[in-house]
């Protein structure tokens, strides 16, 4: 039977999650048409619609936060969790399973699934939920940031900030010919934070949209280098070691504490992600035939830079929110230390900052949340959970990667993870493990055990 899903008009956004009256969840994706000369029941006004199932049919990971990538002119999806791979019309795979797929007819105006069903079943429409990266931004300043790609932008209030902060003046943006690594340059050398994060917002949104068309935007592969270190606002810099302890979240002081310390690491996160773009663009595997970093990487750790650049600005508003603001506390820059001593090499970065840091994250997130929920503070509980689903995508990023590298290269990733850590990390990685999260991301106890087994051959 067709499924009604309502007006065309209504579907402006690249993905949104279709609640059916049986509890069934699908993913129906408006991409832009890769050959605009056809016409095709799922295409109009330049515009493809695909429908699939919401769910990865290898471990249930959320096709909603799937990257789209074009291979053979067609549309590729792959799991944020596990990077299994589906063709959004077919549902077939490279790794041999396959995923439902659902015929999708644009008719009079309207969006409409074919979905099956038994005879005299009836199934409906529950809702239409629309994929939405929403940034808490403090300016309108770029009316195209969320233009074709879903990010919802809202404006805060601003509140007092202290005297020593830069004027922040007019926002810079680069032209149309500006490579990925111009733009990542350019982000790591803007100081002020409400800048860095409307940029990479923009950044990740041109980049993805471009990539459906005749003229994505250009890597810029080695023509320009990153800065030894990104450029800051002036703040009270403490070493890692000297920050005030934070305690149990029970008091308004001691929230805004936490909150404070989590967003100077999701700001440093912004900077990492878009450092491992733009600093390893002309990496190239080490084989008789290496090849060098596919496009879909550079999507991949673009979609990390979004993420943190949302996840600082969620946090910054709560601690407005809560009376205060970014930058009143001591900050530490610890995450770029590990980012200088592993500037040398891809492996080291991920291992080391995807790997350890982020799935580390994963580890704390749950105590942090229920700190909050203890103090009743629900608005930041939320806020909370939105970042640590998050991360558990941008750990998957960092295994995938390193195990793409480790698979053209004919090594085991877990025994490179380990070397690096041994060589990198102060110490041995200390449990408790939330093992649950870790393994949605990809990381078995292999990782991260007393006792490493060798990754099986595939």
């Amino acid at each position: 039977m067709q499924i009604n899903c309502g007006p065309l008009s209504a579907f402006t956004n690249p993905r949104y999650v279709i609640h059916l009256s049986t509890g069934k969840r699908l993913v129906l994706f408006r991409l832009a048409a890769i050959d605009p000369s056809c016409s095709k029941p799922n295409e109009t006004q330049g515009w493809s619609y695909y429908a699939m199932e919401a769910e990865c049919p290898h471990a249930g990971g959320p096709m909603a936060d799937s990257s789209v990538d074009i291979e053979d002119s067609a549309y590729i999806v792959s799991c944020p969790w596990h990077a299994y791979d589906f063709n959004v019309e077919t549902g077939e795979s490279s790794v041999g399973i396959k995923a439902c797929t659902f015929p999708v007819d644009v008719s009079d105006g309207d969006v409409l699934i074919d979905f099956p069903t038994e005879a005299g079943d009836a199934v409906g429409m529950s809702r239409v939920e629309p994929v939405s990266e929403k940034v808490k931004l403090k300016s309108k300043s770029n009316p195209t940031a969320a233009q074709s790609t879903g990010t919802s932008v809202s404006s805060v209030p601003t509140v007092a900030e202290p005297s020593n902060t830069t004027e922040a003046g007019p926002i810079q943006y680069l032209g149309d010919d500006a490579t990925l690594c111009d733009w990542a340059v350019h982000i790591l050398n803007t100081a002020h934070p409400e800048h860095k994060i409307e940029l990479t917002t923009h950044l990740y949104n041109i980049f993805a949209a471009r990539e459906g068309t005749a003229s994505p935007m250009e890597i810029g592969r080695g023509t320009v280098t990153a800065p030894d270190q990104p450029r800051r606002e002036k703040m009270i810099e403490v070493r890692p070691g000297g920050m005030p302890r934070t305690r149990k979240a029970g008091s308004v002081k001691s929230r805004i504490a936490l909150l404070h310390a989590l967003a100077n690491i999701e700001l440093w996160a912004i900077d990492l992600a878009i450092d491992i773009c733009v600093r390893f663009s002309t990496f190239k595997t080490v084989e008789s035939n290496p090849q060098e970093l596919p496009r879909a990487y550079f999507h991949d750790w673009l979609k990390v830079a979004r993420d943190e650049a949302k996840h600082f600005s969620l946090l910054r508003s709560r601690i407005e929110e809560l009376g205060s603001y970014f930058g009143a506390l001591p900050v530490h820059n610890g995450l770029w230390q590990s980012a200088l001593e592993t500037a040398y090499d891809l492996r080291s970065r991920i291992s080391i900052i995807a790997l350890v840091h982020e799935a580390r994250g994963l580890d704390v997130n749950p105590l942090t949340i229920q700190k909050f929920r203890i103090a009743a503070d629900l608005e930041s509980v939320e806020t909370l959970e939105i970042i640590h689903n998050d991360e558990i995508t941008h750990v998957t990023t960092g295994h995938r990667w390193l195990t793409w590298i480790c698979a053209q290269e004919g090594t085991d990733p877990v025994k490179i993870f380990r070397d690096n850590v041994s060589k990198h990390f102060r110490g041995s990685i200390q449990g408790p493990f939330n093992e649950e999260a870790r393994l949605q991301a990809g990381m078995d106890r292999r990782y991260y055990g007393p006792t490493p087994t060798p990754v099986a051959a595939s």
